[in-house]
């Protein structure tokens, strides 16, 4: 920050404090892949950013009232395209394209009399050369000063997620296991699921073995979904079947709960490989008795499955950690993209903008300006958190403003305006409060209270080689004002526009699940493609139920109800390809309608059995056709377990509603 200051000092900039809160922004992962990765985002939306800019000023600028108008539509946008990705950098573009406009444009209307096509032109450039002076200076301090990686940040990523996943499976396999904490597991395998993933784009900055980690941890996000996925099928059936199965198959049950929670435990990656490869042995063997029913037998060849993909996440997590390449690869996981979400979202920004235009039209101080900056920036990135978390983090946000306010009023300017002006004192001054605020940065938890005290804190003090404005006690306390002004306004807005309820969003959510299980083993929709879509979706649904109190959790066992459909479905593709010399394929899709109907009723409590007629077409063809016994037995299993799938979740929708 301090060569971020002395480089736009040395430039002559006329704001100078805006390279350190661009500065400030990329301290926030400090990692080298991240930086790099958030400076390019950054450049990219500023350069965008000051183009819109431009083109407004360039035909309205002597138009007030329509240059506010196309800034509020341009918040709305970004906003609204910012709701559509999932990574943190990517976000974080959509904001800068969004508020460098905003600041080129406001500045320049601050001082109308002195507009023209040369002022126009010196504004947007040095608003433009600040911003990308402090990602420039952060990012080369970032890489040559005690430089860390994110590879080594995936690894732990990698480490934490399996061994939540092992915990999940754990609770998931035992039969005493509470709803609470399977789905407190839940909720924490997804959480470090998508933390691994969205770090997985930053590591490719990190040199030439970063495209190959980012596939690794990919494939390890990929198959923990299988993995979640297929061990519900277990965990079910033992706490609401049990008599369906045999004292060998709960034996190998419990075995199996054992060994994937000693895996969790363990730090060895041999001694977890082998106890993996035991188990798939084991399966392997009861796979061949001939003493199994039909719903054990497929049971049997499922827990074989579930074993790979576990054997495949330790290899990909061996190749991550050691760097090795690996020809492993899969989908990475997809943004849930809902465009009546993105609409809310941009509109809740707009109304911020436009709240903070109107205040400053009516009041027409200069400090008021900050009301339509900061806040803008607050809403976008906060804009995808669940509305607990966003609530916390303005709180935090509003916290470190109150901090800052007196540091910045009592402390700094107090020191600066007594000092002989020197760059050196300069620094001296700024570097205690900055260096407690960007402590705070590095830790997720107080993450928001130092975003709360560095951005105001900087933007109060505004450091720069005329410092004149800042030192004015009115101006100083009309820009606090304006600060904590914008962050309320901030808060009552989240919490008065939240966006969509839950039943409108549990609804939107079932309905593109079910068009995807229409799609699922179409060209080009495999299990991964289908893990990648839903894994999003599944976080959203537990962000929506993380404040439920009661016993039920419908909204996520929805989720994961739909995510177990999608892999049953491609298994009774793979099962019956080959086994006909007709063509299935017209039963195939009319199985596939009527499984994705059967979601769909039993999500609105409805038990009627709509897969059964088609079920029993389906063997009787492949019965017809001479198709192999162990075959036939695989897919009935599959038939028989789907039928207390729906049941259950049927029941289970009617006991929340009651």
């Amino acid at each position: 920050m301090a060569m971020a200051m002395y480089v736009a000092m040395w430039m002559d900039l006329e704001r100078p404090y805006w390279a350190l809160v661009s500065a400030v922004f990329l301290q926030v992962r400090p990692e080298a892949g991240m930086v790099l990765e958030k400076t390019v985002c950054q450049i990219l939306g500023t350069l965008i950013g000051g183009a819109f800019a431009m083109v407004v000023l360039h035909y309205f600028h002597a138009y007030s009232g329509i240059s506010l108008f196309c800034l509020a539509l341009w918040t709305w946008l970004n906003s609204g395209l910012s709701s559509l990705v999932r990574r943190v950098n990517f976000i974080y573009f959509f904001a800068m394209a969004c508020v460098t406009p905003c600041i080129i444009i406001l500045l320049t209307m601050a001082t109308p009399s002195a507009v023209s096509s040369q002022s126009i032109f010196d504004i947007a450039q040095s608003r433009i050369s600040e911003l990308i002076v402090g990602s420039v200076c952060a990012m080369l301090v970032s890489l040559i000063l005690w430089p860390q990686r994110v590879e080594k940040v995936l690894v732990d990523h990698a480490k934490n997620t399996i061994n939540q996943t092992m915990a999940y499976l754990s609770v998931e396999l035992d039969p005493d296991g509470s709803h609470d904490e399977r789905h407190k597991h839940i909720d924490d395998t997804l959480q470090s699921l998508t933390a691994l993933s969205d770090d997985s784009s930053a590591v490719v900055f990190e040199g030439p073995d970063g495209p190959g980690k980012s596939r690794a941890a990919t494939v390890i996000c990929n198959k923990i979904l299988s993995l979640i996925a297929v061990v519900q099928i277990f965990g079910r059936l033992q706490r609401n079947n049990p008599e369906l199965l045999s004292e060998n198959m709960m034996s190998l049950l419990t075995q199996l709960r054992n060994d994937v929670g000693l895996i969790g435990s363990l730090k060895s990656f041999d001694e977890c490989y082998e106890l993996a490869q035991k188990q798939r042995r084991k399966w392997s063997k009861l796979f061949q008795s001939d003493q199994l029913t039909t719903l054990e037998f497929r049971l049997c060849r499922t827990a074989q499955e579930m074993v790979a993909d576990l054997v495949v996440i330790l290899r990909a997590y061996r190749a991550l950690e050691q760097g090795e390449k690996s020809t492993l690869k899969a989908s990475g996981i997809k943004p849930h993209r809902d465009w009546l979400v993105a609409v809310t979202t941009g509109f809740r920004t707009c109304l911020v903008f436009s709240t903070g235009a109107f205040l400053w039209v009516g009041t027409g101080s200069p400090a008021a300006i900050m009301l339509m900056i900061l806040p803008v920036i607050f809403s976008i990135m906060f804009a995808r958190l669940a509305p607990v978390v966003v609530t916390r983090a303005i709180r935090g946000v509003l916290i470190g403003a109150c901090f800052a306010i007196p540091v910045a009023i009592f402390y700094a300017l107090n020191l600066i305006a007594a000092s002989s002006g020197d760059f050196a004192i300069l620094v001296l001054t700024l570097s205690g409060p900055l260096f407690l605020g960007l402590m705070l940065l590095s830790h997720r938890a107080f993450l928001p209270y130092g975003i709360g005290f560095c951005i105001p804190f900087v933007i109060l003090v505004q450091p720069a080689n005329d410092m004149s404005r800042s030192l004015s006690v009115d101006y100083t306390t009309s820009s606090a004002l304006a600060i904590l002004s914008g962050v309320m306004i901030l808060y009552w807005i989240f919490k008065l526009f939240a966006g969509p309820g839950a039943n409108w969003i549990q609804s939107r959510l079932l309905s593109v699940t079910y068009q995807d299980l229409l799609k699922i083993g179409s060209p080009g929709h495999d299990e991964d493609w289908f893990n990648a879509r839903m894994c999003d979706r599944l976080l959203r649904l537990t962000s929506y139920e993380q404040n439920v109190t009661s016993g039920y959790r419908t909204l996520t066992d929805l989720g994961l109800t739909g995510l177990n459909l999608g892999h049953a479905s491609m298994r009774i593709r793979r099962l019956m390809s080959g086994l006909s010399e007709r063509s299935l394929t017209g039963l195939e899709q009319e199985w596939q309608q009527a499984l994705a109907a059967s979601f769909l009723a039993a999500s609105k409590g409805d038990d009627t059995d709509r897969l059964a007629p088609v079920n029993k077409r389906i063997i009787d063809t492949l019965k017809a056709e001479g198709a192999p016994e162990e075959n036939l037995a695989l897919i009935d299993g599959i038939f028989t377990r789907l039928h207390y799938s729906f049941r259950r979740t049927a029941t289970m929708i009617k006991e929340a509603r009651a």
